[in-house]
């Protein structure tokens, strides 16, 4: 299959079969926004969930924060943002499209040929106001990163939670960038998601004492990928060159992913060293030092930093796991981030028995699991339907059911079928959904 037609395929079945929508479609659509439709938010929080899992409840090193979304606009003054937080931007002088120059290989415009402007620094902080009069007096910004909250709540975290460097602190939430050339359906939009952990260390003594830590997040990173389903052949570790190095970072990974529109960022990981925590307490006058619990000695920790977006990251699953052959259209995600987790059908809609039993054994596996009722059309149709949306196991209520209290259940992936008893369904899906 063609890449083009891969990206295509994916876009209109996540229309179609409510993973992911055009923003505001019904007035014309908004540039570059997404809504994410009732299998897509499943998908979305299933995500999360397992970072969130694997990243903090499983590890005792790591907390988590919710910071609000508009911070005191001295943070970001801080931080580098209001100064440092630009891209090049070039404007064709026929059509006055804009685009970021560091992404034209070209310097005519790619949309009507026509003559480019020299390139000129665009900030791409959210600009807004607090309270009813638009002032310089009252002007905040949407955050562009989680980041920064966490160094802001650093000595608060450490206090309440009596945590001990090393460790870190994990935070989901929405950022904003205004964005020059947003596109590629989900994959850079203006409102997006990041899932990041700022995870601190003692000042190092040589470069091995971070280096060694840095390299453990890299494996945590692949681990992550591989528990997903991204595949990894198509994960390639790219170290950013030190002039292109953000001012803080001292070493960064980008974690690129061949997708249909070519190989591009889906993660990072940055060694930060102490810059932030050194830099809010100069701009703050708060001490923003670790005091060792043993030696007493105080020093600004330094951070490492994993950085992941979460519509990236199902963009990737997607491309990932997405399949289609002469019969059939399937998702082959993950049975931990399939929205249902398996359907129930009565072989016959019309045949009442068959309806009841099926809706009965429907509402307990319900209570348990995210379970899909369906008896549109024939048995095979349901498969296909269930198929496309990712459901990993399908279980069919036949009328040897009503004599025998069996049941068939058809694995996604293998098309296989086998008869289980009603009363091991519960105890099947939950060793599956491990």
């Amino acid at each position: 299959m063609a890449k083009q037609d891969l990206m295509e395929k994916i876009i209109s079945l996540a229309k179609q079969r409510g993973f992911i929508y055009p923003g505001s479609e019904m007035y014309g659509g908004l540039a570059n926004s997404w809504d994410y439709g009732p299998l897509g938010v499943e998908l979305k929080n299933n995500i999360k969930s397992m970072w969130w899992d694997m990243f903090v409840r499983r590890r005792d090193d790591i907390v988590g924060i919710d910071a609000a979304l508009i911070m005191n606009p001295k943070v970001w003054e801080a931080s580098g943002h209001v100064s440092e937080f630009n891209d090049p931007m070039v404007e064709c002088k026929k059509c006055h499209s804009r685009f970021r120059a560091d992404h034209l290989k070209e310097s005519k415009c790619p949309q009507c040929g026509g003559a480019l402007t020299s390139a000129q620094q665009f900030n791409m902080m959210f600009r807004t106001h607090l309270g009813p009069v638009a002032n310089d007096d009252n002007l905040v910004y949407l955050r562009p990163e989680t980041a920064q909250a966490i160094f802001v709540d650093f000595k608060n975290v450490l206090q309440t939670s009596r945590k001990t460097v090393p460790f870190g602190i994990a935070q989901i939430g929405k950022a904003f960038r205004n964005e020059i050339t947003p596109g590629n359906f989900i994959f850079r939009t203006r409102e997006f998601e990041q899932m990041e952990i700022e995870y601190f260390i003692p000042a190092p003594k040589n470069d091995k004492d971070w280096e060694q830590l840095f390299k453990e997040w890299v494996s945590a990173m692949h681990k992550w990928i591989e528990l997903v389903g991204i595949n990894p052949n198509k994960v390639h570790e790219l170290e950013v060159p030190k002039e292109k190095l953000a001012h803080y970072s001292k070493k960064t990974i980008d974690f690129e992913f061949d997708f249909p529109f070519g190989k591009d960022e889906l993660y990072g990981l940055a060694y930060r060293t102490d810059f932030d925590l050194k830099t809010h307490e100069k701009h703050s006058g708060q001490n923003t030092k670790y005091r060792d619990p043993v030696s007493g000695e105080e020093f600004w920790p330094h951070v490492i930093e994993p950085s992941l977006g979460v519509d990236r990251t199902l963009l990737a699953i997607l491309c990932s796991v997405y399949e289609q052959d002469d019969k059939r259209e399937v998702l082959h995600l993950k049975p931990q981030l399939a929205p249902y987790k398996a359907a129930v059908f009565p072989l016959m809609r019309n045949k009442p028995e068959l309806v009841e039993k099926a809706q009965n054994i429907y509402h307990d596996l319900r209570s348990k699991y995210m379970i899909a009722w369906d008896d549109r059309g024939n048995v095979g149709k349901r498969y296909y339907s269930q198929d496309q949306i990712g459901t990993p196991y399908c279980i069919t209520i036949d009328f040897d059911t009503l004599d025998d209290d069996t049941c068939t259940i058809r694995d996604r992936d293998t098309m296989e079928q086998e008869r289980l008893k009603v009363a091991e369904l519960e105890g099947y899906l939950r060793e599956k959904l491990v």
